[in-house]
């Protein structure tokens, strides 16, 4: 006989201890939870499946994220803390979880999710798919370039006070890319509403770049245990807004070489650091695939700016099996930065499966590849590359971890 599927609703208060368990069961985290595991944490949602005798044996949670398209916020149901009990798996809990989580997110007015797999075929199966990969590298710091100090820019320590305008910076420098986190929102309140109570940074240390008191770059790092030769300065958040903060940022984290000769950090693909940094000598610390997929292609498409050089149609049938509010036959229509998608009864000759809109939005394959990879189907003699309409905004990132 076939077991019945688990009932999933979201937890309450009650659960957070059983819930912390299975995760620390399926993470390894350290036995005794932290104050923040077990208690309503604003911005979330967490998911849990429970057996027919109520036992909970699997979990999940909708981070309210929301992220920059190309000027534009758009608002994510990012996924975490995906586990469940081992003598659960393979019967279907984690699709279970995963389709009340993306119902609930089209509820409260989600258009996009993005998630870090421990594997990918689990979420494949679900819609998503890979978009990209979040890279952690290790420089030698002795190879980093000492500048000569630039006389009009002041290097100071940050505070917990100097963090509204941090915000702001890094705002100023994601808002023009696709993906990234705004930080903006309930959750990121809350955690910094924690640091301002508590007049702590969130890194052992925070570096302020300014010109004529006004802020232009930053570096939070974390600076490790001793400093002998596995001596580690690790950088949590780096950003600048001129090439000017960026050489002073880079030659003060050089000056560091002597105690941390090794300087770790993440930097998504055309940053303006990424110039000034001997990356030709980076070597791999960690890669952090990332995966997409669409909630609500309606909102997905409009809500995100697009390039204003862009125009054209396109129509498509889209199979969104675990989202049906998304299956259908679309006509997409781009002009002046702006986007629409609308149903219509046009006879559609591309048939797209949502894995492969997932492609397409994130900018991470053309039309031809996706049809290669059979994520998108079509008769002989029809070019496919009508749909390279849906990935024009180019290549999504995530900078942020989660």
């Amino acid at each position: 006989m076939h077991s019945r599927p688990p009932h999933v609703r979201e937890l309450t208060e009650h659960d957070h201890t059983d819930a912390w368990t299975l995760g620390r069961l399926a993470f390894g985290s350290d036995p005794q939870p932290p104050p923040q595991a077990t208690t309503a944490t604003p911005g979330t949602t967490r998911y849990g499946a429970f057996d027919t005798t109520g036992r909970l044996i699997g979990k999940a949670v909708d981070l309210h994220h929301d992220q920059w398209w190309d000027g534009r916020t758009v608002t994510a149901a990012d996924v975490a803390g995906v586990a469940v009990a081992p003598e659960a798996r393979g019967r279907g809990v984690a699709r279970t979880l995963l389709t009340a989580l993306l119902r609930g997110a089209h509820d409260r007015g989600a258009a996009v999710s993005a998630l870090y797999p421990t594997v990918a075929a689990p979420y494949r199966a679900c819609g998503w798919d890979i978009a990209g990969t979040l890279r952690t590298v290790d420089l030698p710091t002795a190879l980093l370039t000492r500048h000569r100090p630039a006389p009009h820019l002041t290097v100071r320590p940050g505070s917990p006070d100097d963090l509204p305008a941090v915000d702001d910076l890094y705002e100023r420098t994601a808002r023009h890319r696709r993906g990234l986190l705004t930080r903006r929102g309930p959750l990121f309140d809350h955690h910094r509403a924690r640091a301002t109570a508590t007049g702590t940074l969130p890194f052992d240390g925070l570096t302020l770049v300014e010109h004529d008191g006004h802020l232009t770059g930053y570096a939070g790092w974390d600076r490790g245990r001793g400093y002998g030769p596995d001596g580690t300065l690790t950088v949590e958040d780096l950003a600048a807004t001129t090439a000017d903060a960026a050489r002073e940022l880079v030659s003060t984290l050089a000056s560091w070489h002597s105690v941390a000769p090794t300087l770790r950090l993440t930097l998504p693909p055309g940053d303006p650091l990424t110039a000034h940094l001997p990356v030709e000598k980076a070597r791999e610390h960690q890669q952090d695939t990332w995966m997409h997929r669409p909630v609500d292609v309606t909102r997905a498409v409009t809500d995100r700016g697009w390039p204003a050089h862009i125009r054209g149609t396109a129509t498509f049938t889209l199979d969104d099996p675990l989202a049906d509010w998304n299956t259908g036959t679309w006509q997409l229509e781009i002009t002046d930065g702006t986007a629409e998608l609308r149903r219509t009864d046009t006879d559609a000759d591309l048939h797209l499966t949502v894995r492969g809109f997932a492609l397409l939005y994130t900018g991470t394959a053309t039309a031809r590849t996706v049809a290669q990879t059979g994520l998108l189907h079509h008769s002989p003699g029809t070019d496919p590359a009508t749909l390279d309409l849906l990935a024009a905004g180019g290549p999504a990132q995530l900078g942020d971890y989660f």
